[in-house]
């Protein structure tokens, strides 16, 4: 039963989303800017994070319903509340849940500030989920199919995937013209554990018979595949999960590669773009490897199936696990990550440094930036899109602020707020998407925040 229970909980939760970070973009006064471009114009000589505290995000979000559409304590029936919530959505509609900590993270400069390298390295550990409305899905358990006969009830909602992985990563990022930043990031997954169904397809449908009462067709081509999670169903389990967890995050899970590429371009001192890509790469499962199957077609005629009534004259539900058995296979898979995609034009004014000042290509050096944000990611029914306007100012020397304003699908008012400073060596930076959904944040249909500590260490050469 532990197994039935899982592939249930999993065939109607699966999917995998990494979330937009368009506040952290571009925010060179922030080290971990670096990994959502591997070729941001950075200049410090060295930093590194505080262990665990460097990097902290989360990420919710929902739509076409929140929280309070479900749970409000109004005097509503709950039935009633998830009638009327997939009434308003569709298979397309989604949740989303993305947790990110980084472990350790540094990075240092080789050569001088106007034509140097820059070498970064550390690991996080990483959650992702999202699960799409299963609509159809949905209204056949909720109100059976007795006033729905004719309709075709489809199984292709149960698509998508889950997990949890560690990732090391190596950048190297390279000034190779005065006006041209290029970068490039090497990844290694370790996967903790992984559910993934792609490609499924499937049907339920009801008719009046021709020669019965009912004819009722059950078409399913669906599997599920997952890895890491077997230890955890087998019956008297007794595997230690902090433990277990501890050693595949330090590469002892699944192994994976993958890549990041990114650039920054000047078009005039004032005037850059930016471009970043992100996780192009893959995950090959082959450690306590499991896939369970429904396949088949079952095919009844007759007053409406009891499964449960033992005195039926007919066995129905034997029948229709004869039909569409469940399976279990132990082979591998390979599995593709969300591969993300990052560009950016700014203009940046009020120039902070005196008029006989000679620098080189520096947008740090101005008090005020402007610009825009465009994100694409992959993911199983169609790519995620968020484009984002954003202001940059130089409050002091030592404080950077950046607001943003994003469209997605999520929300039309995404207003988000990042700060960062730096007291002496020590760097601390918070940010925080969807502002005015704090005040009453069981109504929002997204909220994030990020939040790190680090250590930096300037050169005294360079211009900032």
């Amino acid at each position: 039963m532990r197994k039935v229970y899982l592939i249930l909980l999993l065939l109607l939760s699966i999917g995998c989303l990494s979330q937009n970070k368009q506040i952290l973009y571009n925010f060179r006064t922030v080290p971990q800017s670096l990994l959502t471009n591997p070729g941001a114009d950075f200049k410090y000589n060295y930093y590194f994070g505080v262990p665990l505290l460097s990097g902290i995000s989360l990420n919710v979000g929902s739509t076409g319903f929140s929280t309070y559409d479900l749970f409000a304590n109004n005097g509503v029936d709950f039935n009633t509340k998830l009638r009327d919530v997939l009434s308003s959505t569709s298979r397309k509609d989604k949740v989303i849940l993305n947790e990110q900590i980084e472990l350790f993270n540094g990075g240092f400069k080789v050569g001088d500030w106007q034509n140097h390298a820059y070498v970064s390295f550390g690991m996080y550990q990483e959650f992702d989920f999202l699960s799409y409305m299963p609509k159809d899905l949905a209204i056949l358990a909720l109100d059976g199919n007795r006033d729905y006969l004719g309709k075709v009830f489809n199984l292709g909602d149960l698509n998508g995937r889950t997990e949890m992985l560690s990732v090391l990563h190596f950048g190297y990022n390279k000034n190779i013209r005065e006006n041209l930043v290029v970068g490039m990031r090497a990844k290694i997954y370790s996967s903790i554990f992984n559910a993934t169904s792609t490609d499924n397809s499937g049907y339920i449908y009801t008719i009046p018979g021709t020669t019965t009462a009912y004819e009722q067709v059950i078409y399913s081509n669906s599997q599920l595949n997952t890895s890491g999670i077997s230890p955890y169903i087998e019956e008297d389990s007794d595997v230690d999960a902090a433990s277990d967890i501890q050693k595949k995050t330090f590469l002892g899970g699944n192994l994976g590669l993958g890549f990041d590429l990114g650039f920054t371009y000047y078009l005039q001192e004032n005037i850059q773009i930016t471009a970043s890509v992100l996780d192009i790469g893959f995950i090959k499962h082959s450690k306590e490897v499991e896939s369970f199957t429904y396949k088949g077609l079952y095919k009844y005629e007759g007053i409406n199936p009891n499964f449960n009534d033992s005195d039926a004259p007919r066995d129905v539900y034997q029948e229709f696990k004869n039909a569409i058995p469940l399976d279990t296979i132990y082979t591998k898979y390979t599995t593709w990550r969300p591969t993300k995609l990052n560009a950016s034009y700014q203009y940046s004014f009020d120039d902070s440094r005196g008029s006989d000042c000679s620098c080189s290509n520096d947008d740090a050096a101005y008090k005020n930036a402007v610009g825009a944000q465009l994100f694409l990611m992959t993911a199983p029914r169609a790519p995620i899109m968020a484009l984002t306007g954003y202001y940059k100012r130089n409050v002091l020397s030592n404080l950077q602020l950046k607001a943003t304003y994003t469209l997605d699908s999520f929300s039309y008012t995404n207003i988000g707020l990042g700060l960062s400073t730096t007291i002496g060596k020590f760097n601390m930076y918070a940010m925080a998407d969807n502002l005015l959904e704090y005040r009453d944040v069981s109504k929002a249909n997204s909220l994030s925040f990020q939040f790190g500590l680090n250590f930096i260490f300037k050169d005294n050469n360079e211009p900032f």
